[in-house]
């Protein structure tokens, strides 16, 4: 079964709720009718309960843009997994580059956010990605099979289905960067042959592996052509509806 299509609006820092409410209705409008794809959104946490009553109905899924490693406890500032399904969350967003190279967050942090996210019944979109220092020195594949084998080192092969894998490489985030389709299609089928190694083949080739980095409507479709990309993480280019309604609507 061919796998489907995931395409994720990473709204970060920015919206507040009464702008969220506003970009919701228009995709919710936008994209109905759309069924061969999956349309995922992360609003701020501020705006996550009114976003999901926007989108209510609409099959466009809601994510969270980071979680705890735990369900409750004192932890100042914190969202737990449990918190983000309460609110309407299907998905959760773990591991992105700006957590790691801003926020200090550690492989082993995001194994036990992943683990958790999972046993609350969420699906980690699961972040992965070198700097441009460590691409040009050439390690890109070694970091790449470090980050994939610490973050999902306490996970079962029976809960891979509910994984996403997100490969952003860092230099290509926020620049307007991207990498060639060359490039990425070779990250991407480097980590599904990884998969295999560390799972099993059926486990591998039905996993999800999505591309973000500097995504736009003007190189979507390239992106897309390729046999290992399964959809795109989406920055800058999914805060706008026109820009992002296009990269939804992206042909193969």
């Amino acid at each position: 079964m061919p796998r489907k299509p995931i395409v994720a609006g990473n709204w970060k820092m920015y919206k507040t709720i009464p702008e969220a409410v506003a970009l919701g209705n228009t995709l919710r409008s936008g994209a109905s009718g759309i069924l061969d794809r999956e349309v995922v959104v992360a609003p701020p946490f501020t705006a996550l309960a009114a976003v999901a009553k926007t989108l209510e109905g609409s099959g466009i899924a809601l994510s969270g843009q980071n979680t705890c490693w735990e369900n409750e406890g004192a932890y100042t500032g914190e969202i737990s997994p449990i918190m983000l399904k309460d609110v309407g969350c299907r998905y959760v967003i773990i591991g992105h580059s700006e957590r790691r190279h801003i926020f200090g967050e550690r492989d082993e942090t995001i194994a036990r956010k992943i683990k958790a996210a999972l046993d609350a019944g969420l699906q980690p979109i699961f972040c992965i990605g070198e700097t441009l220092e460590e691409r040009e020195t050439g390690e890109t594949l070694a970091v790449l099979r470090r980050q994939v084998k610490e973050g999902l080192k306490l996970i079962q092969g029976a809960d891979m289905n509910k994984v996403v894998i997100a490969y952003e490489p860092v230099w290509a985030i926020g620049t307007g960067k991207t990498a060639t389709n060359e490039q990425a299609q070779e990250a991407h089928s480097f980590i599904r042959t990884l998969l295999e190694e560390l799972f099993e083949k059926n486990i591998a080739s039905d996993l999800r592996i999505l591309y973000g980095g500097s995504v736009k409507a003007g190189n979507v479709d390239g992106l897309m052509a390729q046999p290992d990309i399964d959809g795109v993480l989406v920055g800058g280019a999914s805060l706008e509806a026109d820009s992002f309604l296009r990269i939804i609507k992206f042909e193969r």
